[in-house]
């Protein structure tokens, strides 16, 4: 918030009307609200019944009174205003989309919830999905890839375009031997997919997913037993693929039966791997790219759509790395000597 202006810019005040709802919200919403607003569009809000005042440069009032205008026109169309909101609308307007477009793709609705893509990268995420057999999401935590890609799979399996759904990951703590673990496979695997049994229950309730996992309806499982199978009329999600080695991502891949899809999910600065062993997920790109019906989607930290901190921590631990990672010498940069040469 602006304290001090400096006297040579151009400051510009601007009184908007908006509809009563829209003034409600804003003056309800809390975090997600009037202080929202503020902080994303860079200039002093007033709220005064449904009047409200933009003080601020030129520049930042106009492009806030456009982003009020896309509010109005959401509220309008029934969408309420929450966490995210006015950040999403401020990304589509960025990537120059219409922000209706973006929060008004429901992928999946159940009472008064509902999920949508904050972001304009999130809306081709979905998108891609929709498009294609196989799709790649690739980027930092917290950019919504495996959560959409769940949420994806509910809208397919309740559309009956698909009859199950299959949810793997590589357990690498468990080196992917989970014998030894005390439990049922249920017990063993439910540490290294809780994340995605997490997202289900986001969207579904507990008593259908409990359901669901006992007719196999949903399969939840360690990607070792993917090994062998044909998997036809599913939509498959392989989460933290980037730790999958190319093996074991090429062995996931060729599962592909007819009538599914495949989303992979994956951080590519989050390798769990030994160091000596290459990441699937890192080189999967060059091997698979110009392929059709296959489509990559690389979010970056501008996506991240979780508690704004969380963007900050990732921001902060990037420069933390730059800081420490050691300049190579000289003598390091040159090609190193063969033996006997």
């Amino acid at each position: 918030m602006r304290i001090h202006p400096d006297p040579e810019e151009t400051i510009l005040r601007r009184r908007l009307e908006v509809p009563y709802e829209v003034a409600v919200q804003l003056s309800d919403a809390g975090e997600a609200g009037l202080r929202a607003l503020e902080e994303h569009v860079d200039c002093d809000v007033f709220l005064r019944g449904n009047q409200l005042t933009l003080d601020g440069e030129a520049e930042a009032v106009q492009r806030a009174a456009t982003v009020v205008r896309e509010l109005t026109t959401l509220a309008e169309g029934g969408h309420r205003l929450e966490a995210g909101t006015i950040p999403a609308v401020g990304s589509a307007l960025s990537a120059a989309q219409r922000p209706a477009e973006v929060l008004g793709d429901v992928v999946w609705q159940q009472r008064d919830s509902r999920i949508v893509p904050k972001t304009a990268l999130q809306k081709r995420y979905v998108d891609a999905i929709r498009r294609n057999t196989v799709t790649f999401g690739i980027g930092p935590a917290g950019t919504g890839k495996t959560f959409l890609a769940v949420a994806m799979a509910a809208n397919a399996l309740a559309r009956h375009e698909v009859k199950r759904i299959i949810l793997t990951r590589p357990a690498v703590e468990a080196g992917e031997r989970l014998g030894f673990l005390p439990g049922d496979l249920m017990q063993k695997v439910d540490p290294y997919l809780r994340p995605l049994f997490d997202a289900l229950h986001d969207m579904l309730d507990p008593e259908r997913v409990t359901a669901y996992l006992e007719n196999g309806v949903i399969e939840v499982a360690p990607l070792a037993f993917m090994r062998g199978r044909t998997l036809n009329d599913a939509f498959i999600i392989l989460d933290e693929a980037q730790n999958t080695t190319p093996e074991q991502m090429k062995m996931f891949l060729t599962r592909l039966g007819y009538r599914s899809k495949m989303v992979i999910t994956g951080d590519v600065t989050q390798v769990d791997l030994p160091k000596e062993q290459r990441s699937g997920l890192m080189v999967i790109g060059d091997i698979l790219d110009g392929l059709e019906d296959v489509e990559f989607v690389r979010f970056g930290r501008s996506d991240v759509v979780r508690n704004k901190l969380v963007q900050r921590i990732v921001d902060a631990y990037d420069e933390h790395d730059e800081r420490q990672a050691p300049e190579l010498r000289p003598a390091e940069r040159r090609e190193p000597r063969r033996r006997g040469a």
